[in-house]
């Protein structure tokens, strides 16, 4: 399996929570912090790149916007991938060859 390596960073949930649901919804952190029963650290947080999107926070996301949970837990994957790749060592190669 072969990773290939993205030219730009993937967008990160809290990127896509910030513009694509509470700036147009016109909410604050605050009022969805307190929708879903969290403190608003926790959604600065996400919206700020500085925690992961956790699968209980998916969970609340996802039912909150109407989503599913994996849409949130992808967007994090894909961060998360993104990141690990940048700092890996050289990758090994493969055991089995493909078929």
């Amino acid at each position: 399996m072969t990773i290939r390596r993205r030219n730009r960073p993937p967008t990160t949930p809290g990127e896509i929570l910030r513009s694509e649901f509470l700036e147009p919804l016109g909410m604050a952190q605050r009022e969805l912090a307190d929708h879903l029963g969290c403190d608003v650290k926790v959604i600065n947080r996400i919206v700020n790149a500085r925690s992961a999107v956790t699968p209980a926070m998916a969970l609340r996301l996802g039912a909150a916007f109407r989503t599913s949970p994996g849409f949130w837990l992808n967007a994090q994957k894909a961060c998360d991938l993104y990141r690990a790749a940048a700092e890996a060592a050289p990758l090994p190669s493969p055991l089995v060859p493909a078929r």
